[in-house]
């Protein structure tokens, strides 16, 4: 009788489930950003958001939680949000991989997430100013080489996409600059016309969106952006530098796959169709969802291996 009671029970669980899988969503639905707005992240996200409505059926909330190059929203989420499919986050590599190896206070883990997919990639790009003395990169890395940590660089967060790639740059060209964390994309563009940084290393759209107000010295990918075409990548000027931010969505670690699943659907459609808007913005669609979003994660903690050795080695040393 005890068996046939905890049969009955778990049939009435898992038609229960069944039944709210079915019914899900059946209310509003708040999407994190964990930067601030104008950045790569909230451009995306906005125009998501209506076509993540039109497919799903109810509200979808973009709500920003910007701090700690995106440490402070990711912590709290994993901290606090219920598996339950009504609490979505928008994600970044390499942020999700440098901080938790690197700060010891990120207070998040890497495979804390239940990925929904990535979206799109944004290269890292080297920008001054148009008025800059640096003409090529060449001029840069001589200065660099001549006067070390006198140049700025100002980038989105601290062991992100940008401040990995200022340290893969030193280590390439054998140079030292000065790192400037922002808390997103979004303050750098008035940092860098208002003369308060050297340069940024920052991602393909924010040249492609200043236009002949900045002036790009190399960018991170193995060929070049279609939105920036006279922008020659590091490679070109023999420097092996291809990195970036991948972006994408997250829900809380314990999501059923079901639900993981209708949300993964809903934001291949919508990006499908902010495609052609994205391209001529900057952005290089990338899509990945299920097991290939996990595997992207662990190939790209490979490829920025080297930096984060080089960089605990250091700390070591100290």
């Amino acid at each position: 009788m005890k068996r046939a009671l905890l049969l009955a029970l778990s049939t009435i669980l898992i038609v229960g489930a069944g039944i709210a899988f079915a019914g899900y969503p059946d209310r509003p639905i708040t999407y994190i950003i964990s930067f601030n707005p104008g950045g790569e992240s909230d451009i995306t996200a906005r125009l998501q958001e209506p076509l993540l409505e039109e497919v799903l059926g109810v509200a979808v909330n973009v709500n920003h939680k910007p701090g700690g190059g995106g440490a402070v929203a990711w912590s709290e989420f994993q901290r606090t949000a219920k598996p339950d499919g009504y609490t979505i986050i928008g994600t970044n590599i390499p942020h999700i991989i440098g901080q938790p190896m690197l700060r010891k206070d990120s207070g998040y883990e890497t495979n804390g997430f239940d990925h929904i997919m990535w979206f799109h990639f944004t290269p890292n790009a080297l920008i001054v100013r148009a008025d800059s003395p640096f003409k090529t990169l060449k001029d840069f890395i001589d200065y660099a080489k001549a006067h070390p940590q006198v140049i700025t660089v100002g980038g989105s967060g601290t062991y992100s996409a940008n401040h990995l790639e200022t340290l893969r740059l030193e280590r390439e060209a054998g140079i030292k600059l000065t790192y400037i964390p922002h808390t997103g994309t979004g303050p750098l563009a008035p940092a860098i016309l208002g003369g308060h940084l050297s340069a940024l290393m920052n991602y393909s759209m924010l040249p492609a969106q200043l236009g002949d107000k900045v002036r790009v010295l190399a960018v991170a990918s193995e060929k070049r952006v279609e939105a920036l075409p006279d922008a020659p990548t590091f490679k070109e000027q023999g420097y092996d530098i291809v990195g970036g931010a991948f972006r994408g969505v997250a829900a809380p670690k314990g999501t059923p796959k079901e639900i993981i699943a209708k949300l993964a659907d809903a934001f291949t459609k919508a990006n499908k169709k902010i495609a052609e808007k994205q391209v001529p913005m900057g952005f290089v669609m990338e899509y990945a969802t299920g097991d290939e979003a996990k595997t992207l994660v662990d190939k790209m903690e490979k490829a920025y291996s080297d930096v984060i050795i080089d960089i605990l080695k250091g700390r070591e040393k100290k």
